[in-house]
């Protein structure tokens, strides 16, 4: 499913805002309503933690920070115990230390203190007072601090001169002073406890006033504001013992300042952060000591935060075989800056308690490089040890995570980032690839800045991407552990550094003219604000791993500036096996486009490995890189044939505060048509690629033939790939590639199946067409033989003739016909995407599909209210693959039949024989109007006028909610509500029209809001024919009942009137209402209908019969249904597994699961961000809350009733 690209991605805000009290919408993305900015709540909660920690704090003295002086012992002792290893590094590094005071030591002069970036001295004094902490009787060491510590607060300040606007040095200063003066307070005579505090007082004031003027104490989510605001902090708490009240300002204002960070951290969920790896564990280091700080001290819990359980997946789904080099997107070095080993125990002790971050923290520790580029700087490679030690759990005993061992695909929907292979040994068949497309600032960032949900963020000013590069579509392949395509790292930001393409002449080239590539280029920082940058953006469209394959792709088109009137920029990659990638380049242009010229690049930084020019096959250009004899090759082509000559070169470019060399091989293309494809083929030394050719270069898409070790395969790719009619057509199902090699085919995000031999006369010795020739040649010889020796037969020689000729001809004949029926070629007029495929996939795709039919989903959801189904909203709106429409709205009535459809429930099944008597035949035109003829039945909605009646006879249903409001509405007020009510539901028809003008072959997917629905699928089969993808959900009925009674005030049982609903449900001939009129009453409510004459029955027991009737009828009419039609799906799945349970969702549709629907669900059901009507917020925990808020007896009734279904659906027994 591909994603909205064209200004209509509303992910976060439409999603995160999909918070309504009733079940009114505003348009097909989400249900708007107003969001109360609720920043209050951590605010007051942060208020009584101060309080609290004012009192306690005035008896307590340092240590203080993060233990107590009680505590010294036991970290004593755990340093020759369990903690031993920690211990040995820490001494390792004082020992270090102590070997060259010239450089560890702070110069005596402050001049010389400033004249350089100098947050060495701040780093390393938090190891070092600890040490001494842990070994009061090393002198030497303890000598070392006391002059370490003398020399900083001797000097007037700790800025940098040639970085006057920059504090972050001072706030690295400022946290090892601070911290070490803790650590070691009781060691310290009176006069230098004073000096030190004071010297910790002026600089905390000094960093408190620049925080109201500088822009990091403004920019959220950025590795400064993190760095000066936990020196603040610790600033504060180690001074404000003594000096409480202006303290306590500074602590309120770095509150307010990492609240609001950890709220915008908890709407990325996959625990990455924009800058990169490298600067991501920079922030990351202050946000594990902010939440553990804040915990300890206020009292403020932010450790079910949903960015800090996904976090550990930043550090050990970015690293490259080996443990040693992670990813390098963004500015980066070739690991990480700070840690990881700290963050990651923190991870394990507080959050993931599985051992899988101590078991990376070992890994890292035990595989790090000691020398060569690689290693840690001195400045930052000691500096969370202290912290590591303190928060190390050595009874969570490390282990690898769950699927450790083979290699994985791993997506970061937020972040725009897939990577395959991380965090395995270095070994021959461990092979990593990164691909990045995404949004910038994160898909959450970047929704949050264009749809303003909160007031308090001022668009970009409130954040930084600085550090970002202009990498989208960009990728790095290291087959073998090898890095054969790297980034460029840390530098300045041009797109060609970065792996991707830039074009020209472009009118708006800032630098390297013609040549301009992605927007934002051209400087040291990325420039975030100019003109349509905060509007650049990438999107993965795909990511599906299939075995030891991996197919991706992406689209870059807004990333550039449409000055040059692009159309689309998709790339495509295709791991076949560990050692091949294959990539290509689509790129369409409009016709008035100035672009001429596009080039491509690829980089490597281990330039001990040269590249050097290649050809393959003396038919196409490459280059090749020679590693200890093992050849790494590359070459390409374009869908010309054209290979041009690339130029392989050496650069020189700044990073952080020194040069770094780049090689790399710069090829450039024509673009004279609207639309050019270029291939590139990337291989390691273990194969033989013995063939690469494009055999079909179709507008929608493109098939290669890769021979690769002597198998033949045959890549077929979708190139229009926002159109899932044109992936079904091309493709055969709705992803967008498969492969074909060895009588299998690969369906990327489906699976793998065998393919029965199309064509059997392929391996006929003598093929048909070849038997008629023979015997055509046979009868001419024989003929001519005759003539040659004059022999006698009793028929006349021109009569023979005739016959020889007749015989011939009607051969001849007959082979073309043969000829014609199994012709591929366009001269026989039979065109098809499969035109030119190899032999041995020729046929009639009809056949190739047999027994799994072509047919584009149209997609049903049904349940009974209170269930969760509109979660699944989030997997479907915002796609161009589908039309999510709620059912009913004021637009859209179920048309009057018959039978009236109960807006509740009722127990009437419709079944194949309905249709075929003619039954219900209005909703038969109305459902096939809907959904096959969607957008002419959306035109011939007249808005407004026609509207009225049906808004007020509409609002009747819900006039008890009405009744709740105590205040008597003047004419005017109702009038105005009327008319905002109006304008909402005529908007509601304008999205789902604007929503089809974009991407006419999107597919509906209606979501039924009665249960009554639930018992007329095989109605709805037997009109919509194999078309149908149902999607039944179904909730743990104690979880139901309690949402029906408890979640709301009032409760939805009052609100929908159940007790209403149900007496009416039996009135009529038998009890049976007017499911008499064709005999569809389900026997399963009967049960429930004994119950309602119950004089001792209740809520409870009521509901769980209705509950019990409901699904035990609708599993038992559905059932006959056929698989490819029909779904049960749990929603305690959805929350509990959203990723698995949306995979096996998007497969049985057909189609692969896109990132941004797996982002959208992951916020859905992880954040706790996100709210359900009548329920409120959803979470692995709330939904489970009943078991906390009923009553035993009320369990033990609902589970008496309903046992024998919650046993066959997989619900346990509470209460036994």
């Amino acid at each position: 499913m591909a994603l909205l690209f064209t200004g209509h991605t509303l992910f976060l805000a439409l999603m995160m805002f999909a918070v309504f009290a009733f079940e009114e919408s505003v348009n097909n993305y989400s249900d708007w309503v107003t969001f109360i900015e609720n920043v209050g709540q951590y605010k007051k909660q942060q208020l009584e933690g101060l309080s609290a920690e004012q009192k306690l704090k005035k008896s307590i003295l340092h240590p203080s920070l993060y233990f107590d002086a009680e505590d010294v012992q036991a970290l004593r002792q755990k340093a020759h115990t369990s903690h031993s290893h920690l211990f040995r590094a820490i001494r390792s590094a004082v020992t270090v230390m102590l070997s060259n005071p010239l450089y560890y030591l702070p110069p005596p002069k402050h001049v010389d203190f400033a004249a350089k970036w100098n947050e060495i001295y701040g780093n390393n004094l938090p190891p070092l007072a600890f040490y001494c902490l842990l070994c009061p009787e090393d002198k030497a060491a303890f000598d070392f601090a006391l002059e370490y510590m003398d020399r900083m607060a001797g000097y007037k300040n700790w800025l940098v001169e040639n970085a006057p606007g920059d504090e972050v040095p001072l706030g690295h200063s400022l946290t090892g002073f601070a911290t070490a003066f803790d650590f070691l307070y009781n060691s310290l005579e009176n006069e230098r406890r004073q000096k030190y505090l004071e010297k910790i007082w002026s600089v905390s004031e000094e960093m408190y006033e620049y925080s109201k003027v500088r822009s990091w104490g403004k920019q959220l989510l950025h590795n400064h504001q993190a760095t000066n605001m936990l020196a603040l902090l610790i600033g504060a708490l180690v001074a404000g013992v003594d000096k409480g009240s202006q303290a306590n300002i500074w602590k309120h204002a770095v509150v307010d300042v990492m609240e609001k960070t950890m709220f915008l951290l908890n709407h990325i969920v996959d625990g990455s952060l924009d800058e990169g790896v490298a600067y991501g564990s920079y922030t990351a280091k202050s946000v594990t000591q902010y939440v553990f700080l804040a915990q300890r001290h206020f009292g403020i819990n932010n450790l079910e935060n949903n960015w800090l359980k996904m976090h550990f997946w930043f550090y050990y789904a970015t690293l490259l075989p080996g443990f040693q080099r992670t990813v390098g997107i963004a500015d980066s070095n070739y690991n990480w800056f700070y840690g990881p080993e700290s963050q990651l125990v923190f991870l394990d002790k507080f959050i993931l308690k599985n051992g899988a971050g101590n078991w990376l923290a070992q890994q890292i520790r035990k595989h790090r490089p000691k020398d060569g580029p690689m290693v840690p700087s001195t400045a930052q490679r000691w500096s969370t040890l202290h912290t590591e030690f303190i928060w190390y759990a050595a009874e969570i005993t490390p282990q690898p995570p769950p699927d450790y061992g083979s290699a994985k695909m791993h997506v970061f929907p937020n972040w725009g980032v897939v990577t395959y292979g991380a965090g395995l040994p270095n070994s021959q068949t461990n092979t990593f690839v990164s691909f990045k497309s995404g949004k910038l600032g994160g898909r959450a960032v970047y929704d949050i800045v264009h749809f303003q949900p909160y007031a308090w963020i001022d668009e970009w000013r409130s954040f930084n991407p600085g550090h970002e590069h202009p990498d989208q579509n960009s990728f790095t392949f290291a087959p073998n552990g090898q890095v054969f395509v790297s980034e460029a790292l840390y530098g300045p930001k041009l797109s060609h550094l970065n792996n991707v393409l830039v074009f020209a002449p472009s009118p708006t080239s800032q630098c390297n003219q013609p040549w301009e590539g992605q927007l934002g280029e051209c400087a040291q920082w990325l420039k975030w604000i100019g003109d349509e940058v905060g509007d650049s953006a990438g999107e993965i469209v795909t990511a599906s791993q299939a075995g030891d394959m991996m197919f991706v792709s992406g689209e870059a088109v807004s990333a550039y500036t449409s000055a040059m009137k692009l159309k689309s920029v998709y790339r495509v990659l295709l791991l076949l096996n560990s050692q091949t990638l294959l990539v290509v380049d689509h790129i369409e242009k409009e016709e008035d486009s100035p672009v001429n010229s596009v080039s491509a690049f690829f980089h490597n930084l281990d330039i001990d490995f040269k590249y050097i020019p290649y050809k393959f096959k003396n038919k196409y250009n490459g280059a090749m890189m020679d590693v200890w004899d093992a050849h790494y090759k590359m070459f390409w082509f374009d869908h010309h044939g054209s290979s041009p000559v690339a130029r392989i070169q050496e650069a020189e470019q700044a990073a952080e505060f020194k040069k770094r060399w780049t090689q790399f091989v710069n090829v450039t293309f024509p673009m004279k048509n609207m639309l050019t494809r270029i291939v590139y083929l990337f291989y390691g030394p273990y194969v033989n690629v013995s063939n690469c050719r494009l055999i079909d270069n179709a507008k929608s898409g493109f098939q290669i033939s890769l021979s690769v070790n002597n198998t033949e395969n045959t890549i077929s790719v979708v190139t229009e790939y926002q159109n899932l009619k044109t992936r079904f057509d091309y493709l055969g199902f709705g992803g967008f590639a498969k492969v074909i090699h060895e009588n299998r085919v690969t369906k990327f995000g489906l699976g793998t199946e065998s393919v029965k031999k199309q064509i059997k006369n392929i391996r006929v010795v003598f093929p048909f067409g070849f038997k008629v020739n023979i015997v055509a040649g046979l009868i001419l010889g024989v003929s001519l033989v005759i003539l040659a020796f004059q022999w006698r037969f009793y028929i006349s020689f021109g009569k023979m003739l005739r016959w020889i000729l007749v015989l011939v001809v009607t051969l001849w004949l007959i082979e073309l016909v043969d000829v014609w029926s199994t012709c591929t070629q366009p001269i026989c007029a039979k065109w098809s995407s499969d035109m030119t495929k190899l032999e041995h996939d020729k046929g009639n795709k009809a056949k190739q599909l047999e027994g799994n039919p072509v047919a584009l989903p149209d997609v049903i959801i049904t349940s009974l209210p209170a269930s969760g189904a509109e979660i699944l909203k989030q997997l479907f709106f915002n796609s161009s693959d589908f039309l999510y429409i709620r059912i009913p709205t004021p637009y859209l009535e179920i048309p009057e039949t018959e039978f009236g459809i109960d807006s509740f429930v009722d127990p009437c099944e419709w079944k194949v024989s309905d249709v075929q008597s003619g039954h219900f035949h209005l909703i038969q035109g109305w459902l096939q109007s809907l959904v096959r003829g969607t957008k002419l039945h959306l035109q011939n909605i007249h808005l407004y006028e026609a509207s009225r009646n049906k808004i007020a006879q509409h609002s009747t249903i819900n006039k008890d909610k009405k009744k709740r409001s105590k205040k008597r509405e003047s004419l005017s007020e109702q009038r105005s509500r009327a008319r905002g009510s109006q304008d909402k539901d005529a908007e509601y028809i304008r999205e789902l029209r604007r929503h089809l003008v974009y991407y006419p072959s999107a597919r509906p997917v209606l979501s039924l809001n009665s249960g009554s629905w639930t018992l007329k699928l095989p109605f709805f089969q037997e009109i919509l024919g194999p078309s149908m993808r149902a999607l039944y959900v179904v909730r743990d009925p104690r979880a139901w009942v309690y949402s029906m009674l408890y979640k709301n005030k009032p409760s939805l049982y009052s609100l929908k009137n159940v007790p209403k609903h149900l007496a009416a449900m039996f009135k009529g001939e038998n009890g049976k209402g007017m499911c008499s009129l064709n005999e569809g009453y389900a026997f399963e409510y009967e049960s429930l209908r004994k119950e309602l004459s119950n004089s001792n029955s209740n809520a409870v027991s009521v509901l769980s019969y209705l509950w019990l009737a409901n699904t035990a009828a609708a599993l038992r009419i559905n059932g006959d249904l056929q698989p490819t039609n029909y779904q049960l799906v749990k929603f305690e799945d959805i929350v509990s597994f959203p990723q698995k349970t949306a995979e096996t969702i998007f497969a049985f549709l057909g189609i692969p699961l896109p990132p941004a629907s797996l982002n959208q669900i992951l916020f859905a059901t992880s954040t706790n961000l996100f709210y359900l009507p009548y329920e409120g917020e959803i979470s692995p925990s709330s939904i489970h809350a009943w078991k906390q808020n009923l009553r035993n007896e009320e369990i033990r009734q609902i589970e008496d009733i309903c046992c024998s279904l919650m046993d066959h659906l997989g619900y346990p027994k509470f209460i036994e």
